[in-house]
């Protein structure tokens, strides 16, 4: 069934999904009236992909997938670069019932040999270059069966994703699936520890695109649109793939890594009226020197995730380039993002207002809600939350409580609506008995022109109490010292949140999205924290 409406203007608050449902199904049957329009732009060889040959290669994919042997539920691990292959891949196996399993393409053979283990998946699509992570573990895993090769012509001897799509008939085939069947997983970033394999439903890709895509963003067949994140991270899935498949916007594709000469390339080139970044790419972005003029790009909004833009990373990007980061908050476990400024009402510093659809609330450490301006847990009650972890019952009954998803995330909220991150709950600080939010004190330390990055957390001193220390990048050519630092965040903030101690690091340690890992810091500290002081 297709759920798009023609008034792209107005602003779900509620989606209605019928029971009987496949949402690959529903994002492909959209696109009648432009089946020549290109779908999909790979900008590493400029071939494209049209709605319509989307749709023709993805049914195929999924009639490959059955003869193969693929039945209802089996589960297939995704391993793939940002081609038009991937979308092919995704909704071809959700066509067929098949669960597409998103892996992160930068991890190591052990994380992949956990997740095949952990999943059970029977079949493996890999991206030609990703192989060689993959090859120790073939032969050895005892539910892996099949081996498709993506990124290859369907000449080469091993099976391959074009050899599959080449080769099988036009049959349309939708699966007998409804709304609350489970049609993908997501293995989760792994910022706060190993990653959990997310379990989502077929309603919920449908549900993030209209009160987040259409609801939020505004985004119209009209756009081009261009994400950082990619494909396999919850936020790239929307921003890539479900939402301009929802209402018919062209989406341009960037297999390798998002160096900031790669970005503004691609941006120089297509033009993209829709940028999705993430705060460690923004900074690295204006601090380039040669980045390019306002007039060279066709950007018409920008959005950040990940973690909290900080407010002088967005005002600078709107001085330069003329238009707003929306920064929100989202999650795996929420699929996208529930939480967001929105365009024309803006505040940096803040992570905007609660998506329409989505109810949220900030709790106490004693489960009690928090008044205005008092620090707390934030909750999240919405139409795409999670099923489970797979294979992890206590995480799964410690995030998902009833109807509320747990974020993990501090927020304050104001009188006017307006939420304020404050921090993992696990990297919050007490300080003298004081809550201190370690992005606060971030944020302070990227207003200083010579900073880059920078992450705090807390480390014990001589008497073994907790004080914050943070760790600096500086920009090229810039200098800076750690008394100069300090003193720069005293003449911001309540005295008692400067950092005790600061180091000078050449980088951060992060996931593959983006996310600092403040975790990595933790555990590699001594507990007087002297380095660097």
């Amino acid at each position: 069934m297709n759920l798009s409406r023609a008034d792209h203007a107005a602003r779900p608050t509620r989606v209605e999904i019928p029971r009987a449902y496949n949402a690959a199904h529903d994002l492909l049957a959209r696109h009648d009236s432009r089946a020549g329009k290109a779908a999909f732009i790979d900008a590493a060889s400029g071939a494209t992909l049209s709605f319509g040959e989307l749709r023709a290669q993805s049914h195929r994919f999924a009639n490959a997938l059955r003869a193969q042997g693929f039945g209802p539920e089996s589960r297939v691990l995704v391993a793939m670069l940002d081609t038009p292959e991937w979308p092919v891949v995704f909704l071809g196996c959700i066509l067929a019932g098949v669960v597409p399993i998103a892996a992160n393409t930068l991890l190591t053979t052990r994380d992949f040999e956990f997740m095949l283990r952990d999943s059970r998946a029977q079949g493996l699509v890999v991206s030609q270059p990703l192989l060689g992570a993959f090859e120790p573990l073939l032969g050895h895993m005892p539910h892996l069966r099949t081996v498709v090769l993506a990124g290859v012509p369907d000449s080469e001897e091993k099976l391959s994703v074009a050899r599959m799509v080449s080769g099988a008939p036009a049959t349309e085939v939708i699966a007998d699936t409804c709304c609350d069947d489970i049609a993908f997983w997501l293995y989760s970033s792994g910022s706060t520890g190993s990653p959990k394999g997310t379990v989502h439903l077929h309603s919920h890709l449908i549900q993030t695109a209209e009160l987040y895509g259409r609801g939020v963003l505004g985004i119209q067949e009209g756009d081009t649109v261009y994400s950082a994140a990619k494909l396999f991270f919850a936020y790239g899935l929307g921003n890539a793939l479900t939402f301009p498949l929802a209402v018919g916007a062209t989406t341009v594709l960037l297999p390798s890594r998002p160096t900031p000469a790669d970005v503004f390339r691609v941006l120089r080139t297509y033009k993209p009226s829709i940028f999705y970044g993430v705060p460690t790419l923004y900074a690295a972005l204006l601090a380039d020197p040669a980045r390019p003029a306002r007039a060279e790009l066709g950007l018409r909004v920008c959005t950040s995730a990940g973690e909290a833009l900080p407010a002088e990373i967005g005002r600078k990007w709107t001085a330069e380039y003329g238009c707003e980061i929306l920064d929100g908050i989202g999650s795996t476990e929420m699929l996208h993002i529930f939480l967001s400024n929105r365009p024309g009402a803006v505040r940096y510093g803040t992570t905007g207002q609660p998506v329409p659809g989505y109810e949220l609330r900030i709790v106490g450490d004693d489960g009690a809600a928090c008044a205005d301006g008092e620090i707390g847990e934030l909750q999240i009650r919405g139409p795409s939350a999670a099923l489970m972890y797979w294979n992890n019952r206590e995480r799964t009954k410690t995030t998902f409580a009833g109807e509320w998803t747990r974020s993990g995330d501090k927020y304050t909220r104001d009188a006017d609506g307006y939420y304020t991150y404050g921090g993992r709950s696990d990297d919050m600080l007490k300080v003298g008995g004081i809550y201190v939010s370690p992005f606060e004190v971030e944020a302070s330390l990227m207003t200083h022109p010579a900073v880059l990055e920078a992450a705090v957390i807390g480390v014990a001193d001589t008497d073994e109490l907790l004080k914050p220390k943070a760790f600096v990048v500086l920009k090229a050519g810039q200098t800076a010292t750690a008394e100069g630092l300090k003193a720069h965040v005293k003449s911001q903030l309540a005295p008692y949140k400067y950092p005790r101690w600061i180091e000078f690091v050449s980088e951060l340690p992060k996931t593959a999205t983006g996310k600092i890992q403040r975790f990595k810091l933790r555990n590699q500290q001594t507990p007087a924290g002297t380095a660097g002081a």
